[in-house]
């Protein structure tokens, strides 16, 4: 089953490549494709895991939209800089 959930902080291919990489190691995670300009992230696999996928976005930084606010928003963002960091060097390689 598809479905798709609208993050914040997405900024660029690093951080794309991040996010594809890490909920591609989720269980019940099938496929991952990024939508940057939009901050959608589109997912094929079990929805029953939404909760799971949407935790570990917001671990990395990229938390759905309306979830995050005051310092958590805050701390997101910080997140969200090191992982497109990450991101950029793992893409690199490619």
């Amino acid at each position: 089953m598809s479905y798709s959930i609208e993050v914040e902080n997405i900024k660029c291919a690093g951080c794309a490549s991040t996010i594809k990489n890490k909920l591609s190691l989720l269980d019940g995670v099938d496929s991952v494709a990024v939508a940057i300009e939009e901050g959608v992230v589109s997912l094929e696999g079990d929805a029953s895991r939404r909760q799971q996928v949407s935790a570990e976005l917001l671990r990395l930084g990229y938390p759905e939209k309306g979830t995050a606010e005051g310092i958590r928003a805050a701390a997101a963002k910080a997140k969200s800089f090191v992982s497109c960091a990450i991101g950029r060097m793992d893409n690199k390689d490619n």
